[in-house]
């Protein structure tokens, strides 16, 4: 038997705007311990090798910020706190249900869009 996959991947944002950027920004002073505070709960949980966090640069949706995103699924869950991560952790990635409450809208994320089609927007 192998080493199984995980069944979740969480992508956090960790991109912070320079100081005196008017650009809002997924991690400031009061949310900067937010990637930390996942990463240490999904461990006391037992869960890290199941449902790893990942830390990535900007994902383009800096107004909803703190932003994670849950795959798959697509799920982006948006405004994070310490509270909020807990209640994800415990009704979507332990109990499979999407905290649907804290999701962002379907106006900053809608349908995906393939490669191929983005190619053809841009008149490529």
């Amino acid at each position: 038997m192998g080493i199984p996959q995980p069944a979740f991947y969480i992508f956090k944002c960790e991109q912070s705007a320079p100081p005196g950027m008017p650009k809002p920004s997924c991690v400031t002073e009061d949310t900067k311990g937010l990637f930390q505070y996942t990463a240490m709960k999904l461990m006391k949980e037992g869960i890290m090798m199941t449902a790893p966090i990942i830390k990535t640069s900007c994902m383009n949706r800096c107004s909803a910020g703190p932003i994670m995103l849950v795959e798959p699924g697509h799920t982006m869950y948006v405004g994070l706190t310490e509270e909020k991560i807990d209640r994800i952790i415990a009704e979507h990635i332990v109990g499979g249900n999407v905290v649907q409450e804290y999701v962002i809208s379907d106006e900053m994320w809608d349908a995906p869009i393939s490669p191929a089609d983005a190619k053809k927007q841009m008149g490529m």
